[in-house]
């Protein structure tokens, strides 16, 4: 690519070489009340002891298992805990991934996904029936068509597996959860595409009326909901019975928003982010976090004139939607970014600014100079940086001198290192195998 020839041609000169400031490593406290992990198996089945669940099965039944495709912490415990459960009672569980149009919107994709966070048959003592193809149930009141998952369909049970936490592109009383897996995760592409060709800021109530005729019509039997604290533990593991969920969830929703973690230090000039992803949030990175979206409301998080983008995680496959969310990228995720695995989402969710791209440099180091460059009223001698791993990754970041003295001010961080600068290579870009190392003085 043109890339190589940027990192000496007439960008990088006019970007110019003005030293990065020196940084420091800081510590954000959250409330930290998680599940441990060897402890996660007990919570699914004290959960799945609630009446109106597991109680229900009988012996010889075929039950589905449905599974998203976010990286959701012990995601495959949790399902190998349920499928155990099940086969306890004497039924017959599948696994089904319930993830709409992502993995490429193909049947090969979807399993994929669910292999690269370990939902595999070796691993959870079941199988996973992956197939794209839809049961039409029917349409709700506003005339939205409601689809479910053939094989789902065929089984004598549903059982839903999925976090509950803040969606990136609305508000309302349902967003990512159950009943949104219900009827775009297990509507498949389908699903996805009917519930998307409406108006966004009707997708709560939509979600409801496709959740509600779709509980109606099927087998769901119940759902388990996972929230996750600020660290991406597991917090909360919780079992509604599908004639419950709708009244339900919207309370649980309500508790992971109050457990979402953000960056105590904004407004500050510059976020870097080392990596995006499908597996991270929906939109690449969580605009819950960094104040960036591409739907047309007010999400919060940060308050950053410029950001940078620095990769796409491998778990993604090439999925970089959300990439033009930063300013700023580089060739590497460039290259990674696959237009086959993006554009299904963006065709599906009727929302191609999502698939939009950032002005894209040779490397990191003129990626972020640039960022800086291209701010406004700052004091470039002493830029406000951040620089964060992932949106789920955030109790360590690192900040720049300009934040310090907001940081050990701050009741809620601790200042654990630095100050350090940041290590190029001989290409100008930032060794991520040394994310936390800090050169400490």
């Amino acid at each position: 690519m043109a890339g190589n020839a940027l990192a000496a041609g007439n960008v990088s000169r006019l970007i110019g070489e003005r030293p990065l400031p020196e940084f420091y490593l800081i510590r954000q406290k959250f409330d930290d009340t998680c599940i441990n992990v060897k402890d996660i198996p007990a919570a699914v089945a004290e959960a799945a002891k609630r009446p109106g669940t597991l109680d229900m099965l009988r012996p010889g039944q075929i039950v589905a298992i449905a599974v998203g495709s976010r990286g959701v912490n012990n995601i495959a415990l949790i399902a190998r805990t349920l499928a155990r459960l099940v086969m306890e009672c004497g039924a017959r569980p599948f696994i089904v991934p319930a993830m709409g149009s992502h993995g490429g919107a193909t049947a090969e994709g979807q399993a994929q996904l669910l292999a690269d966070y370990g939902v595999i048959e070796s691993y959870t003592g079941c199988p996973v029936i992956s197939d794209m193809a839809t049961v039409a149930l029917g349409r709700t009141a506003s005339g939205v068509g409601v689809f479910f998952d053939e094989n789902a369909y065929a089984a004598d049970a549903v059982i839903l597996l999925n976090r509950i936490k803040p969606h990136t592109d609305f508000r309302g009383t349902y967003e990512s959860g159950l009943a949104k897996q219900i009827v775009i995760g297990l509507g498949k592409q389908d699903g996805a595409e009917a519930c998307h060709s409406q108006k966004l800021e009707d997708m709560p109530a939509n979600i409801h009326d496709a959740a509600a005729l779709a509980i109606a019509k099927t087998n769901i039997l119940f759902g388990v909901g996972i929230i996750e604290n600020a660290y991406d533990r597991t917090m909360k593991i919780c079992a509604l019975p599908a004639a419950g969920l709708l009244a339900e969830e919207p309370a649980l929703l309500g508790i992971a928003r109050r457990h979402m973690p953000s960056i105590l230090l904004s407004p500050f000039d510059v976020l870097i982010i080392d990596e995006i992803g499908k597996d991270i949030s929906g939109a690449g990175m969580d605009p819950n976090i960094t104040g960036r979206t591409s739907a047309d409301f007010e999400p919060g998080g940060a308050d950053a004139q410029r950001c940078v983008a620095l990769d796409i995680t491998d778990q993604s496959h090439g999925n970089g939607l959300g990439l033009g969310l930063a300013d700023f990228s580089v060739t590497r995720a460039f290259d990674k970014f696959d237009f086959e695995t993006v554009y299904p989402n963006i065709v599906t969710n009727a929302m191609p600014e999502s698939g939009k791209l950032p002005v894209i440099l040779a490397n990191d180091l003129l990626a972020i100079r640039a960022a800086v460059k291209t701010c406004r009223f700052i004091d470039f001698d002493s830029p406000a940086i951040v620089r964060i791993k992932n949106t789920l990754s955030m109790e360590h970041m690192f900040v720049s001198e300009a934040l310090l003295g907001r940081a050990r001010a701050h009741g809620a961080i601790d200042v654990a290192g630095g100050p350090a600068r940041f290590a190029f290579d001989e290409k100008g870009n930032i060794d991520f195998n040394i994310w936390l190392q800090i050169v400490n003085k």
